[in-house]
């Protein structure tokens, strides 16, 4: 189970506002995120990643306590086996697709299963630049995969694809999370995306 009490101050293009997230997700489920733009949902996935540190609040992971800021305990990112996916794709620009993968991960057998899933097995040779902007957003998503985490952070991690390509990648991803028995969070203004396969909701005001 996740459990997540935080209070963030952020500054919007609205002005200053307070993110306050109250909630438990149970382990192994697929967790839609929604709400209006800048309301903070890329600011939480950041800070359940460890990427950014609220003023008040306390996170914990299967009992593991991730951040607790009165004890002043805040688990290192690396620590946290957290696979995110960027809305801007964080992607390596001198790094080829195969690269990317394995910097994450040595096991080559799930590298292969990898670029099948994602259909860049023909791609493996080239750098980000000479992708497409879905083929950018598959490899990120790739990347996020490849190091079998227990937990998978996606930011709006499906918009540049097309609607078949979307349909079926979310449609193998549902199975892919199950299969790890990893916990997945989706960030995503689309209302009827990913909700087949998302088994719970929360919504940021």
């Amino acid at each position: 189970m996740i459990v997540i009490n935080i209070e963030k101050k952020m500054r919007t293009y609205a002005g200053h506002q307070v993110l306050k997230v109250d909630n438990w997700i149970e382990t192994g489920t697929i967790t839609k995120i929604t709400g209006p733009s800048g309301s903070g949902k890329t600011t939480l996935l950041k800070i359940i990643a460890g990427l950014v540190q609220p003023e008040k609040g306390k996170i914990s992971f299967n009992g593991q306590v991730w951040l607790d800021t009165v004890q002043k305990h805040n688990l290192k990112p690396q620590k946290r086996n957290v696979g995110f996916v960027f809305q801007n794709y964080a992607l390596f620009p001198n790094m080829t697709v195969l690269q990317h993968l394995q910097y994450a991960t040595a096991d080559a057998a799930w590298i292969e299963r990898l670029l099948h899933f994602g259909k860049l097995e023909t791609l493996t040779k080239h750098k980000p630049e000479f992708l497409s902007g879905g083929q950018q957003q598959r490899l990120a998503i790739l990347r996020a995969l490849a190091i079998k985490p227990q937990l998978l952070l996606m930011d709006e991690p499906f918009s540049a694809l097309d609607y078949d390509m979307r349909s079926e990648l979310i449609n193998d991803l549902g199975k892919l999370i199950k299969e790890l028995n990893a916990t997945c969070l989706i960030v995503s203004h689309n209302p009827n995306e990913v909700e087949h396969i998302a088994t719970n909701m929360i919504k940021i005001a």
